[in-house]
């Protein structure tokens, strides 16, 4: 794992078991997808929904308010075509402008303002001196609009902020539109301006109702849609969950097990085509297991039926061999080489023997604590006779404390005799290519032996098939350890016994390294070799 993995264990139980279920679970990313992209179009659609009902209603209640001050504008100026410009002075005549107008924006819903006059530096509201709504904060009136009616203007109108404080004096903000309208008064020939704010308390309530009404049916819809997806995708999801059952129950070796077929579509028909599938199967599978237990018998009946010929065989060698001294040379050269081939077919009797023990499932692990360095040591004892007539040299590179497996030792020295003496077939006979290294470490996991020779290497693909039962890297090559071909088969086979790794490196004139790594304990499944595969001096020659 990287660096930069985040630990599972680190997550908390619930996230570990939601993120297992999110993987496994095809239902579920589809529904939450749906839903996903459901929320998305439903968000965008009752937005431009709001959008336009936010739009309709504020154009209605502009159009209906800037009416309404126009009307209210246009009785005004009625009544002060009415009255007279010197009887009274301009102050009462504002009082009697305003005054009818604040109550009937009182009835209405409305507040009113008059500021002015006209041109006046003293004419702003901010100034003092206007007529207004009792309770109005008079700064509602936005400065904008002010501006706009510093000189003679027609009826302009914007949208605001009202405040205002009740009779207990808690103030109030609400959203409003303000509509000016100018009038000019008698009394003093001046031009004022009358400020009409109407609250849209009515159109904020409605837009709310509507946007309620819309998250309403939004979540309604985000359910009904989830449900509908979980109902489709259930219908295909849950034959594929058969089949993985029964896909599984195949692969554990129930090869009856078969899917119930109904109907006619297309899942119906992929069950069939499955149930077909699975009857080759099964009955390839069964021809491969009688051939192959035809074979193991063959193997072993013909290794066993061969050991009394061979004994009698063996017996006549044995006293042609111990006579060869009086036969004359050609007749005792002959009793050697019978001699000879002899015990390499004994040997090949053996390992036939022993492969098809493995084959037939009856091997059996005597397992003990084990020093791979002892090991190594003695393995190299009794193959110096061989390593010498080759003329090769074998080093053993040890730690300086024991490297303990829980192992069978008469079958790790199997596999180690027959790493050194392949190494040995193939070495070279002088330069390094004469040298062979057995090098042993562990940790508190697993325990190593490697075997590094000089020799011709495997070509690449090879490392997979040097375990192959009588494969050779080099048929042209001899063997100097009259081998049968079966070592390397039967030493994977010892090895997967142990629950261990046996593996193979090599390169065309490099050389070969085969590492054998076994667990600590028996049954302990291994993460790492303490060795490592590609030599380091193969690295620096690459590099």
């Amino acid at each position: 794992m990287s660096s930069g993995a985040l630990p599972s264990r680190s997550l908390p139980a619930g996230l570990r078991r939601g993120l297992t279920f999110w993987r496994r679970s095809i239902q579920a990313r589809v529904v939450a997808s749906t839903v996903v992209l459901s929320a998305v179009v439903v968000s965008i659609v009752g937005w431009f929904l709001l959008q336009q009902t936010r739009e309709g209603l504020l154009d209605h209640r502009v159009t209906a308010v800037v009416a309404e001050a126009n009307n209210e504008t246009t009785e005004a100026r009625t009544r002060l075509v009415a009255a007279p410009g010197t009887d009274i002075d301009s102050a009462s005549q504002q009082r009697d402008l305003v005054e009818p107008i604040i109550q009937r924006g009182a009835t209405r819903g409305f507040s009113v303002v008059l500021a002015g006059p006209v041109g006046d530096t003293g004419g702003r509201i901010e100034d003092g001196g206007a007529e207004s709504t009792p309770g109005l904060d008079t700064s509602s009136v936005p400065a904008s609009l002010e501006a706009h009616f510093d000189e003679l203007a027609p009826t302009a109108w914007t949208y605001t902020r009202i405040r205002s404080a009740d009779a207990e004096g808690v103030t109030r903000v609400q959203p409003g539109i303000v509509v000016g309208s100018q009038v000019k008064l008698p009394s003093d020939g001046a031009t004022y301006t009358l400020y009409y704010l109407f609250p849209l308390d009515e159109e904020q309530e409605t837009l709310a109702l509507v946007t309620r009404a819309l998250l309403t049916a939004a979540i309604l819809l985000l359910v009904l849609v989830a449900g509908m997806t979980w109902l489709v995708t259930r219908q295909v999801v849950t034959p594929i969950r058969m089949a993985r059952r029964v896909a599984e129950r195949l692969a554990a070796g129930q090869l009856q097990e078969r899917l119930q077929v109904s109907g006619e579509d297309d899942l119906a028909r992929l069950a069939t085509s499955f149930n077909q599938m699975a009857s080759n199967l099964q009955r390839q599978i069964r021809q491969l297991e009688e051939l192959s237990r035809v074979q193991r018998r063959f193997v072993s009946d013909v290794s066993h039926e061969l050991r009394t010929p061979l004994t009698t065989v063996r017996m006549a060698s044995d006293v042609l061999h111990d006579a060869r001294h009086g036969f004359d040379p050609a007749a005792g050269r002959a009793a050697e080489l019978l001699q000879t081939e002899l015990d390499r077919f004994e040997m090949l009797l053996v390992d036939l023997l022993e492969i098809s023990r493995f084959d037939a499932g009856a091997a059996v692990l005597e397992a003990e604590d084990v020093n791979l360095v002892d090991v190594a040591h003695r393995v190299v004892e009794t193959t110096r006779a061989l390593a010498d007539q080759r003329g090769v040299g074998v080093v053993v590179r040890t730690p300086d404390y024991p490297c303990l497996a829980e192992a069978d030792v008469r079958r790790v020295e199997r596999i180690v005799r027959n790493l050194v003496t392949n190494a040995i077939d193939h070495a070279e006979t002088s330069g390094r290519g004469a040298e062979i290294v057995v090098q042993v470490a562990g940790d508190e996991h697993s325990a190593a032996i490697a075997v590094r020779d000089y020799g011709v290497g495997l070509a690449p693909g090879e490392a997979a098939m040097v375990f192959n039962r009588f494969w050779r890297a080099d048929p042209a090559r001899a063997r100097t350890s009259g081998g049968t071909g079966l070592g390397l088969s039967i030493s994977l086979e010892d090895t997967h016994l142990h629950g261990g790794w046996l593996q193979a490196w090599g390169r065309p004139g490099q050389g070969a390294q085969f590492r054998l790594t076994l667990p600590r304990r028996a049954g302990v499944p291994l993460r790492q070799s303490p060795l490592p595969l590609v030599p380091v001096d193969a690295e620096e020659t690459v590099s």
